[in-house]
């Protein structure tokens, strides 16, 4: 018979000494010093290392242009603005994700129509969109949830075929591809996000990266209130001194200090790439036989960045809820999460008239998820802490 005080959660001896978080970035001196530097020069916002960045993404994710912005939230708030949604517009996107993909549809006073996600991969299903698009359907936002690309062949097709315009959060996949393609060059727009779990950091920021000049036009000066000072595009004077408002905008600006991080950190992406790969499939190893456990589906043909490393409870084979397993492994130390709540669940869309049952698939994942950690800066100790800490607890509540 098994002995309650041998799990932390009921007394016994954690795991882990010390509290290891779900995800945390890597600065070392390099990016101490890049940043430093930018400190001493002329320009720490606005200046020319804002374009050196936006180049280095644009090169690397092979897209013609990039735009920096202070968030990701602020990038995707332009993509929608780019794309002319507005009033009366409909967007279809996944409920698994941040709130800030669907808000984002909201700030440009569109509608957000939420599509179940396929129950393997997880991500916006193409049959769901196909079934919910209608004459007031502008554009579709995916989403590449865990860093894993969504199904881009089907949903580029389906939008050809509808004159849509295709948005991807990508703010889990810098460095992901999709049939040797790279996410970030596919879609008419893509986001990336800089936030400190992301795959490289600025403290905060993001990129929209398009193939597209009128989009790329339009998300500059959204970023910068709506400001222009090319002379080609003023309207009433040419004065060297003169610039006009011509559309209303935001201050989304990123700050050369923020790109100066990023470009340092880029330099780092593909040893934290690898190591994210090596991590997740060390997870999967460990949990792939258990039968208390369904561990991530891949599609052979995509090669997932590995933002989010998620298992998926299987409850009929446990004694409790995903609660009591999410508890107990916390009391190893072990800083689990649960990404996402699905996001027409949250109070303030409640109050907008959506409804539970909306997506079957999306709402039955949220109960029976949990994010394990997964960041460059773990060591090998961490993870073998982890695969132990979440053995120990499923062992303990198997009903075998």
């Amino acid at each position: 018979m098994k002995s309650k005080d041998h799990l932390a959660l009921h007394g016994g001896k954690p795991v882990r000494d010390s509290y290891l978080p779900y995800g945390k970035q890597w600065l070392d001196e390099e990016d101490v010093k890049a940043v430093t530097n930018v400190l001493t020069s002329d320009y720490i916002t606005t200046g020319p290392i804002i374009s050196e960045f936006e180049d280095a993404i644009a090169s690397f994710v092979d897209a013609k242009y990039a735009v920096a912005f202070s968030s990701g939230t602020a990038a995707l708030h332009a993509a929608c603005f780019a794309a002319g949604i507005k009033e009366s517009d409909e967007v279809i996107t996944t409920p698994i994700t941040f709130a800030a993909t669907s808000n984002s549809i909201l700030y440009n006073n569109g509608t957000p129509v939420f599509a179940d996600i396929h129950p393997q991969t997880y991500n916006i299903s193409p049959e769901a969109i196909h079934s919910l698009i209608n004459a007031n359907t502008k554009a579709i936002i995916t989403v590449d949830f865990t860093g894993q690309p969504a199904e881009y062949e089907e949903m580029m097709d389906l939008a050809k075929k509808h004159g849509l315009i295709v948005i991807d959060d990508a703010a889990h996949a810098l460095g992901a591809t999709y049939k040797d393609q790279f996410i970030g060059s596919i879609a008419d727009m893509t986001m990336f996000s800089f936030h400190p779990v992301k795959h490289i950091t600025t403290g905060e920021g993001g990129m929209i990266t398009t193939n597209n000049k009128t989009y790329y036009e339009k998300l500059l000066s959204f970023r910068n209130h709506g400001i222009t000072r090319d002379p080609m595009k003023l309207k009433h004077s040419n004065e060297p001194w003169y610039y006009e408002m011509q559309e209303f905008g935001f201050n989304y600006r990123m700050t050369d200090i923020q790109a100066a991080l990023g470009l340092s950190q880029l330099e780092k992406l593909d040893t934290f790439l690898a190591r994210r790969r090596e991590y997740a499939k060390k997870y999967s190893n460990a949990f792939e036989k258990m039968e208390e456990i369904t561990v991530p589906f891949q599609q052979h043909y995509s090669n997932s960045s590995w933002h989010l490393y998620i298992i998926r409870l299987n409850l009929n084979k446990l004694k409790t809820e995903r609660t009591e397993i999410f508890k107990a492994i916390q009391k190893e130390n072990i800083g689990v999460n649960v990404h996402y709540i699905p996001v027409y669940l949250h109070p303030f869309y409640q109050q907008l008239g959506y409804q539970k049952g909306l997506c079957p698939n999306a709402e039955s994942l949220y109960q029976e998820i949990i994010t394990l950690p997964l960041f460059p800066k773990m060591s090998e100790q961490d993870l073998d802490d982890v695969i132990t800490g979440v053995k120990k607890v499923i062992s303990y509540y198997s009903i075998y």
